[in-house]
């Protein structure tokens, strides 16, 4: 557990496998989203002290629409714009969803679209006037993002993931904690067998082992487990002190411990 100091601001992504049922299109787990609501707020009363910057996933709404029109990759044409068009509204539907029941728990969460505000450059973010999201959070109100389409000026347009976004505000914000919530227990080192999970993983220590990673499942458009893996790895090496923790939001007060220093799942640093 690491100390305040270096907790004061943590990102939290609740993953779209965790809050939607990614094998029925458009299906949210709005029971699962009132009692994640609920750990977040008791973890904020706990310690009032501490920072966050929600995130989530698009699960079996945005990412249908993804894969039907090819968007990640880029958009060109008519139908592929309309497609564009289509992820942004399903990933919104969703978003609205999240932030309703934040609302029920007496959380307010303000949705900062990066559709809006984020420009990419060949499927990463190149340009995020970051002040709107500061200025949230220094007000005391919960600022809230997730995966979304993105204008592109190499690929037209593109989808940035809710790990995409994270990387960049990590460079700028520096948090002490990136809290990556899914299904999966943590990282598998027999995926599918799931009999044996890595306690924790370092940049040097994960090396050959990325085969026996596997994928997740379900429909996933921005990369599986090896993505998010090597994604964060590579993070927690660029910035000394950053912690990544990779655990499942489904097993009862997994996010209220999670968020007050506990380290279910598997720990990722340098």
């Amino acid at each position: 557990m690491k100390g305040k100091e270096e907790t004061m601001l943590i990102f939290l992504k609740l993953g779209g496998s965790l809050i939607t049922d990614k094998a029925l299109p458009y299906t949210p787990r709005l029971e699962r989203l009132d009692d994640l609501a609920a750990q977040i707020a008791n973890a904020l009363k706990e310690d009032p002290e501490l920072r966050l910057i929600l995130g989530h996933g698009s699960g079996s709404f945005g990412h249908q629409a993804a894969s039907q029109f090819g968007t990640r990759e880029g958009v060109q044409g008519a139908v592929a714009w309309r497609g564009f068009a289509e992820v942004w509204y399903q990933a919104s539907r969703l978003n609205r969803l999240v932030v309703e029941a934040l609302r029920r728990a007496s959380l307010p969460a303000i949705t900062l679209s990066p559709a809006a505000s984020v420009t990419a450059h060949n499927g990463k973010v190149f340009i995020w006037d970051l002040y709107p999201l500061q200025s949230t959070i220094n007000q005391g109100l919960l600022p809230v993002i997730h995966g979304d389409v993105s204008f592109d000026d190499v690929r037209n347009g593109t989808i940035l993931s809710t790990e995409d976004l994270f990387v960049h505000l990590a460079h700028e914000l520096h948090p002490g904690r990136i809290l990556l919530a899914g299904l999966e227990e943590g990282v598998w080192e027999d995926f599918p067998t799931r009999t044996k999970l890595f306690p924790e993983i370092t940049p040097q220590s994960i090396q050959g082992q990325f085969p026996a990673l596997g994928l997740v499942d379900g429909l996933d458009v921005t990369g599986g487990m090896q993505t998010k893996v090597a994604g964060m790895l590579e993070l927690v090496d660029q910035l000394p002190g950053l912690e990544v923790l990779i655990f499942s939001g489904a097993e009862p007060g997994n996010i209220q411990r999670a968020m007050l220093g506990a380290a279910p799942g598997t720990r990722l640093h340098r």
